[in-house]
């Protein structure tokens, strides 16, 4: 069957971004909302072309909606403990029924699996199917065979198995059933290649392999094992222990495991404000979150996972120094040509919707502080990766000492025009002075006079340059007013200590200038020149690394009442997003965030007094 566009057809789809949960096989994941409805899911992988995009549209592009036929049903849900299994209880006139939404840990095939039960009463239920490939564009040809039901377009197949009967409704498919007390049906959703050849078949004619019906009973069970054996690794004892488990598992739930690396989010253009242009496609792996997820996964126990995500690191990056890039895909892919998929209308008509990351391509000089600082805090690298870990961090090094002199885009990959951003000066110092302690420590190789001598300019310029005596803060660039909250993480790597009256003073200056409703913008858009239209939320990772900063201040109550405010914005399953709409009180951008669930762990150690900051080296 032909592509179809369908832009502007039907109402938007679409709930609050809060009204979703998560679910993954650490390949790729789903988003569910509280009334049922599977609105986003890319497959088979997290940056694939998405199958269900109502998210960002209509219905006409792709859902999965399993709930009460009565819309009016009371609907409240749960994770498992331990584990990253949604059950959603639904309340109705007539009864009341749990529907279990998890995805197992893959095997050959990756499924959705949902599992209705009947827990009181009866209950009239509904499933309706739009599957709708290549980002909501493409209606798939469908087929009933072997007790299963078939969509197949190019090379992609999705294969339905339930006990129910099914029938066509429209271009969707549709399932009306009632549900008595004690009573189970269960769906499985499975995607496969339409491309593979039976290899059973006889015939001489090239046959479609179908995924076999799996075991929901087992996949369920082994799904809760795996879930509860990774949780219980997790060796952070704080008084924050439900909210860091939380976000610890969401973390692991956006590892795409065949790799090691981690996606910023699960989503892509959830806008940064709703009707605006701040929509990005955030399904890739960030430099920048390499150095705080180490730190927090090493923290937490979870060494295997930094590992894995440190060698993902080594391969992404190994090469000539001057094609560092600050973005790249799960398994290292450098080209992530940013386009926009103009037959959706976008999240509450938020547009444009855009697909990969022009980002990848700017110069940000703060990704060599990040790379420096997790490549100091692992061994060595494994044999099976050939490259070694101290002479590219001398090659990077050596070409950061010719470029740190440049302007660049920075941490907020502002798209008019480079800067020097104070931030990513800062950044291009940790670099040097991480790569010469891990010299000093393990006798490495590298230019260390050079680097020495680098690392105290650098530091001097930044002190002079980035710091305005009339605001007594330091500045989001050289010779700005402007503020900028990327200055909070100059305590958090060392580069001054906590008490020096420089930092003291830009902790209250961002206080009193860059804060919303008790909340930390990153900067003010209206004033700062970043080449789009003004306007978005409080960011969240921000307001975190303001705990952080509170606490290790000494302002102990600030920083505890702070982060009790940041955690009652997750939602009811402890999920955050990357930014929040506090006069609207709702989430924005894309969901959910890691960086959001990183800096709140990392806030989370720093205050039970497991972290500090890397000791501060003066300059000489």
């Amino acid at each position: 069957m032909p592509e179809k566009s369908t832009r502007g057809k039907g109402p938007l789809h679409a709930g609050p971004i809060e009204d979703y949960a998560v679910i993954g096989d650490c390949e790729t994941a789903a988003l569910v909302s509280r009334t049922g409805s599977i609105d986003w899911l890319c497959w088979p992988s997290f940056s694939s072309p998405a199958c269900f995009a109502a998210l960002l549209g209509t219905a006409d592009h792709g859902y999965w909606k399993l709930a009460p036929e009565n819309a009016k049903a009371k609907a409240s849900r749960v994770y498992e403990p331990d584990t990253m299994i949604v059950v959603t209880t639904f309340e109705t006139s007539g009864g009341k029924v749990s529907v279990t939404d998890f995805m197992p840990p893959r095997g050959k095939y990756s499924d959705v699996v949902r599992i209705v039960e009947g827990v009181s009463g009866k209950v009239k239920m509904r499933m309706e199917l739009a599957i709708r490939f290549d980002y909501g564009r493409t209606i798939p040809w469908v087929t009933h065979e072997n007790g299963g039901l078939h969509a197949i377009a190019g090379g992609d197949m999705v294969t339905l198995r339930t006990d129910v009967p099914l029938k066509g409704e429209g271009m969707s498919t549709v399932a009306e059933f009632t549900v008595k007390q004690g009573e189970r049906v269960e769906f499985t959703l499975t995607y496969s290649s339409s491309m593979s050849p039976s290899h059973s078949n006889k015939t001489g004619n090239d046959k479609v392999e179908l995924p076999k019906k799996i075991d929901v009973r087992q996949a369920l069970k082994d799904t809760r094992g795996f879930w509860e054996e990774w949780t219980s690794r997790n060796t952070y004892e704080g008084p924050h222990a439900a909210v860091v488990k939380r976000s610890l598992m969401v973390l692991k739930a956006m590892t795409y495991r065949p790799s090691g690396g981690v996606v910023a989010a699960v989503t892509t253009s959830l806008p940064e404000k709703i009707g605006g242009q701040r929509n990005w496609d955030y399904r890739y792996c960030w430099l920048r979150d390499t150095s705080f997820t180490l730190l927090v996964l090493l923290q937490a126990g979870y060494r295997e996972e930094a590992e894995a995500w440190r060698r993902w690191l080594l391969r992404a990056i190994a090469g000539a120094p001057g094609q560092l890039q600050s973005i790249y895909g799960i398994c290292g892919e450098r080209e992530l040509t940013e386009w926009v998929a103009d037959w959706l209308p976008g999240y509450e008509n938020s547009t444009p919707v855009n697909i990969g990351n022009g980002a990848a391509n700017q110069f940000q000089l703060d990704v060599f502080g990040e790379v420096a600082a997790a490549l100091s805090r692992t061994p060595e690298a494994d044999g099976d990766i050939k490259v070694s870990a101290s002479a590219l961090q001398a090659q990077l090094i050596d070409h950061l000492c010719k470029v740190w002199v440049e302007p660049d885009e920075g941490i907020w990959e502002t798209r008019g025009g480079r800067k020097h951003f104070t931030h990513s000066k800062v950044m291009a110092w940790v670099a040097l002075d991480r790569a010469i302690k891990h010299y000093e420590q393990y006798d490495g190789g590298g230019d260390i006079k050079r680097w020495r001598k680098n690392r105290d300019m650098l530091h001097r310029q930044i002190c002079d340059k980035g710091f305005n005596k009339k605001l007594n803060s330091f500045t989001q660039y050289y010779g700005s007013k402007e503020l900028d909250a990327s200055l909070l993480r100059i305590v958090l790597v060392g580069f001054l200590p906590p008490d020096d009256p420089r930092i003291l003073g830009t902790i209250a200056a961002i206080e009193k200038n860059l804060m919303q409703d008790g909340f930390v913008m990153r900067y003010n858009t209206r004033k700062s020149s970043d080449g789009l239209p003004p306007g978005e939320g409080v960011f969240l990772a921000c307001s975190f690394w303001l705990v952080t900063n509170l606490w290790l201040t000494g302002r102990q109550d600030d920083a505890n009442k702070l982060f009790e405010r940041l955690v009652e914005l997750s939602n009811d399953v402890g999920l955050l997003s990357e930014e929040y709409d506090p006069k609207a009180k709702r989430m924005l951008g894309n969901f959910p965030q890691a960086l959001s669930h990183i800096a709140l762990v990392h806030a989370a150690f720093a205050m039970s007094g497991a972290w500090k900051p890397e000791p501060y080296t003066p300059a000489r």
